[in-house]
Parts: C-alpha cells; structure tokens; sequence
C-alpha cells in the first residue's frame, strides 16, 4: 500500500494556504466604488500600463464616435437653420445662437453620459479580475478531473485491458472533483442568488425587462435556456450527476477486489459506465454552454461542447501521465512499465492534433462566414489578448508535433513531462483566453490573483489525489483483464520484434 509522505502532505497544505492567502489579497485589494477605479485607471495610464491605455483608447475611441455624429447632427441642423437667415437677416442671429448653444449642452451631456458608462463599465470588470482569475484555475481543474472521469468511464465501456494498471490512479485523481464541484457551487450560488460579480451580463438588472435602459434584446430572445433559475439548477445537477457516478464507480472499483462474484460486479460497473459517458456527452457540452459560453451571452458556436472537450481531454490525459510516472518512481505502482507512458504519450499527442483540428475549424468558419456577431469574439481575443491567443496555439500544437511525434520519446519519462508541463501551460492559456476577455476586457494579467489560484487549486490537487491513492490497493486485482495489462509491455516487445524481423 502507497503511504501518502509527510512531506507531500506539508507541501500541498503550504500550496493550499499561501493560494488562500493570495486570493484574499486580491479581492482585498479590488476596488469598491468608482472612484478607486478611477485611481487605478489613472494610475495605469502614469504608468505606461498597455492594458489600461487599450482600455482609455477605447473610451476615447467610442466618444469620438458619438461626438461626430453629433457634430453631424450639429451641422445639418445649423445648416437648416442658416437657410432663412439668409432671407431675414439678424432677426435670426439670437436664435441661430441658442440652437448652437442647444447643441453644445446636447453633446456635453451625450459625452458625460458616455463616459460615466464606460467608467462603470470599467469598474465592474476590475472588480470582475479576482473573481475571474479563480474561475479560471477552477474550470481548470475541475475540468481536468471531470476528463479524467470520462477518459477511466471510456476504457471501462471499451473493455481496454492496456489500462487496467492505471485504474487507481485516474480514480484517485478524480476525488479532486470533490472539492473543486463544492467551490463551483459556491462560485454558481455567488453569481446567480448574491450577485456579487458580475461576470455574466445577462444576469445584469433590467437585461430582460423591456422597459429597462439596460435591456438586451438578443439576450431576452434566449431566456428560455439563459434564466437565472434554469441556470444554477443545470449547474447543480451536472456535478450530482459527476460525482454520483464516480462514488458509484470507486466503490464498485474497491469492491471488485474482494468480491465474490467478479463477473457480477465488473458488469455492474460497465453498465454503470455506460450511463455515465451518455450523460456526459450531453451534460459536458451544456456545461460549456452555461459555463463559458454564457460569459458573452450574444455569441454562440456549434463547436463550443467539442472544443472544450478536447482542451480538458488533453490536460487530463498530461495529468495521468504526471501522476503515473510519479507513483512509478515511488515504486508505488509495481505493474507500470514503459509501454503505458509510452501508450499515454501517444494519446497526449493524438487528442493534441485533435483539439487544433477544432480551433482551427472554429476559427476558420468564423473568419470566413465574416458574420459580426461571431466575429467580435476573435476580434476582441487578437486584439487585446494577442500574445496569449498566438502563444495558445503554439504551446498546444507545435510543442506537443516536435515532442511527442517520435515514437521512442514517448516512453522516455522526463520527456513526457517536458511536453506534458508546455501542454498544461498551454490549455491553461486556453481557458485563460475564453474566460478573461469576456470579465476583465483589456485589464487582464497574470499576476497575485491567478498565481495565487493556480497555488490553491494545486495544493487542494495534491492533497486529494494522493490521499485517495493511499486509501485503496494500487491495483485492481478483481478486474478480469488485469493480467493483460500487467504484461502489456511483453506483448510489445513481441510485436516490436515481429516488425523488425518482417522489415529485414
């Protein structure tokens, strides 16, 4: 039996507390009212800040805008009025005065209203950057265990028997979905029942009354699905439904082990699994859809579900491989050989090409239908976010082709996790970018708060995954396929060899 160290133990409690102590900083230190957003923007622009100076640009930008149109109007109404003029002389001069003067207030008070809502604006989305930057590492993590979940459910229904051996492992990492579901409830209770954040818009005041300044039409269309009720119910119920089925699953997996009747059992957890990843599929891209697609209520993508799929697919594949060649080293795991990172590996790279295949399939038919309301979506990301959107796509395709393209560095461990670390720092960027532009606008970064989160998550990680591993015998001995898997790797050898003798 593994015995979770005293020092692995100290460590994720340290990453955990130093985390929590970040994150209070950083909603400490988030503005209250308008008028510390007002120090903070100014404080930027002194500073040469980019972020806030894309941000006053845009303020800028936006009044120029509504000032032309009302010099436009300002012109074409003096024009009418310098008509008659000509033909009454003075009589007009007093009143062609008070129109100009008329116009002027018009357009001072058009510009004060103008620039009182961006700065709320503003505002609300500084107030949004903790909130966001715990989001962020939350859907991370919370993702990562979830696919993990799906990735252990899918090798159970395909009756995979390379896998056996890593059984413990992906359901002692799915007990973080434990601890990351009770703080996405907190953070769903947050924004729909307190209203503490605000960020989802379409949850704002007045969005769907029509009598309201603020209300959005489009918005309104959608609130069938896009209700605050709906909402936090669907929410609730995609993580009972998670962790039902994994309580079921790692019970049923434990019991394997000593029961009687072994046929019974393993077709009651294949049967279970077989609901499971049905209800998945459906429940992952509604979740999407909630989640992340919810944050720009007016944009939508067919892809969207897929999408985030294969971004969490890859990041969890990375973590059983980290996790694997871990407990390896720790001789914790005697029935894993070179053949299973080799096997991980290959998934890794596999659902790498896969998830840039869907970028770029996004991408493209977005560009290329050029419809305005799915093109602001990338625009906003390139323009504001450009160094993260194209370092993304780097970090996520042509790190993983020139790593793990080679079929014997895939059995190479501190290989593995060279590729593994760039493909996790990458699919975070991914996250970062759906999450960020749409909360913070141009005031992203990555700072105290996202540090910080990362930190807290990784300790609650730690701790929970390694807790569990030790809690259970690391191999399932109860699994009918158990043999197969423990001698996966003579069986390549075999193969190898045949291949090499057919080739000379």
């Amino acid at each position: 039996m593994y015995q979770f160290s005293g020092k692995l133990k100290t460590l994720s409690i340290i990453l955990t507390v130093v985390g929590l102590i970040g994150i209070g900083y950083s909603f400490y230190s988030a503005p209250s009212s308008i008028e510390d957003a007002k120090e903070i923007l100014a404080h930027q622009s002194s500073h040469g800040d980019d972020h806030g100076s894309n941000h006053d640009d845009s303020h800028e930008n936006t009044s120029h805008e509504t000032s032309s149109h009302d010099d436009a109007h300002h012109e074409s109404s003096t024009a009418h009025h310098e008509a008659p003029a000509n033909h009454h002389g003075s009589a007009h001069d007093h009143s062609d005065n008070s129109t100009k003067d008329s116009h002027e207030s018009v357009e001072s008070h058009a510009s004060a209203e103008s620039h009182d809502s961006h700065l709320e604006h503003a505002f609300h989305q500084l107030q949004n950057k903790p909130w966001s930057a715990l989001y962020v590492a939350l859907f991370f993590f919370l993702g990562i265990s979830l696919l993990v979940l799906a990735f252990y459910a899918g090798q159970r229904v395909a009756q995979s028997g390379w896998s056996i051996v890593l059984f413990r492992v992906m359901e002692a990492i799915t007990a973080n979905l434990v601890p990351t579901s009770i703080i996405m409830v907190l953070v769903v209770l947050a924004a729909s029942v307190l209203h503490v954040n605000h960020m989802f818009p379409w949850m704002a005041e007045g969005v769907f009354d029509p009598s309201s300044p603020n209300y959005d039409a489009i918005v309104d269309g959608k609130s069938w699905w896009m209700n605050v009720p709906g909402w936090t119910i669907r929410s609730i119920v995609y993580l009972a439904i998670w962790n039902a089925y994994r309580w079921f699953i790692r019970k049923n997996s434990i019991a394997e082990d000593t029961a009687n009747d072994n046929q019974k059992t393993y077709k009651k957890n294949y049967n279970a699994s077989v609901i499971f990843l049905f209800l998945f599929m459906i429940t992952e891209s509604m979740m999407s859809w909630d989640w992340i697609m919810g944050l720009d209520p007016h944009w939508f993508s067919t892809l969207f579900g897929w999408y985030v799929l294969a971004s969490l697919l890859v990041s969890a594949l990375t973590v059983i491989a980290f996790v694997t060649i871990y407990l390896r080293s720790k001789n914790a795991i005697p029935g894993i050989n070179d053949s299973h990172i080799h096997d991980l590996a290959k998934f890794m790279f596999g659902f790498s090409v896969f998830w840039t295949y869907l970028w770029f399939a996004q991408f493209m038919l977005i560009w290329y239908a050029d419809i305005p309301e799915e093109t602001t979506y990338f625009v906003a990301r390139f323009n504001e976010y450009k160094l993260p959107f194209l370092a993304m796509v780097v970090m996520n395709f042509v790190f993983p082709v020139l790593l793990l393209l080679n079929s014997d560095y895939k059995s190479i461990p501190w290989f593995v996790v060279l590729g593994g670390i760039v493909i996790l720092g990458g699919h975070y960027i991914d996250i970062f970018v759906m999450i960020m532009p749409a909360t913070v606008g141009p005031f992203w970064s990555f700072g105290i708060a996202e540090l910080s989160a990362l930190l807290f998550f990784l300790g609650i990680f730690i701790y929970t995954v390694f807790s569990a591993f030790a809690k259970a015998n690391p191999i399932p001995k109860g699994n009918p396929f158990l043999e197969e898997s423990e001698h996966f790797h003579y069986y390549n050898i075999e193969h190898r060899g045949e291949g090499s003798g057919n080739h000379h």
